[in-house]
């Protein structure tokens, strides 16, 4: 893994046009950081910091359509977040809940489907049946995959693989000396998509933050000072610009 920041980066007022010229990553992680920070600073409830956040992964999704990214995964609600003051996890769920039925129509047209990954036995039910609901309509469409990470923590899923793992073994549908990388991946609620080639997290934080431990072994990491809120187009663009740069060995010379 590398890791790198826009701070390091010259190049300006990039193009999707120019962007497309070079290697594209199939899939890009976010970790949306930063809206609490941002709706402090200007003397708001953190609550709407969390509505302003809507609007950067929407633009995101469509720029992502635009390049050809077919895979995103966006940390939206950690496992560890159900620890937050009771008023900011409920005002969370129904912000989650209004915001699928707001933009599914949007979503569906522009052919993204939309997959939920996490535990989901503690998500209420209407936003967890909302949620579905949103995954039964777009489980057709191929042009962008977008994973949402709710109620998700990376520890836990891979817990919860290797329990799946012991349970295959006893039940004799995979020996042992078999278990390889693949099998475990397989496992994971990311198995139908590539390993991430590049993580963004917005906000100055220089934390992987229990998100896809397993997944991200050779992913290029990014990190910039953007509030998430803040975070635009021109900065996404900048982010892919800098991932072009890389040289991507994978341990090899």
């Amino acid at each position: 893994m590398k890791i790198f920041s826009h701070l390091f980066s010259s190049k300006k007022n990039l193009t999707i046009e120019e962007i497309k010229k070079n290697s594209i990553p199939k899939h890009v992680a976010i970790i949306m950081d930063g809206n609490g920070r941002w709706a402090s600073k200007r003397g708001l409830p953190r609550l709407a910091g969390h509505r302003e956040g809507v609007k950067p992964l929407k633009n995101v999704v469509r720029l992502c359509n635009d390049l050809g990214i077919k895979y995103i995964t966006a940390y939206s609600f950690s496992n560890e977040n159900w620890e937050r003051p009771e008023n900011e996890v409920s005002g969370l769920m129904q912000l989650f809940f209004e915001t699928v039925a707001a933009e599914i129509e949007d979503l569906n047209k522009n052919g993204v489907r939309i997959v939920l990954i996490g535990n989901r036995n503690l998500i209420p039910q209407k936003v967890l049946k909302r949620f579905e609901d949103a995954e039964n309509i777009t489980k057709n469409n191929e042009n962008v995959v977008l994973n949402i990470a709710f109620s998700y923590g990376s520890r836990q899923e891979i817990i919860e693989a290797v329990k799946k793992a012991c349970i295959d073994i006893k039940n004799n549908k995979i020996d042992i000396k078999d278990i390889d990388e693949d099998y475990f991946s397989s496992l994971l609620f990311t198995r139908n998509c590539p390993d991430p080639d590049l993580l963004i997290r917005t906000s100055g934080e220089f934390r992987i933050s229990n998100f896809l431990l397993w997944q991200i072994a050779y992913c290029e990491l990014y990190f910039t000072k953007t509030l998430w809120p803040d975070f635009s187009n021109a900065e996404f663009l900048k982010a892919i610009w800098d991932y072009q740069q890389r040289n991507r060995r994978f341990g090899k010379i």
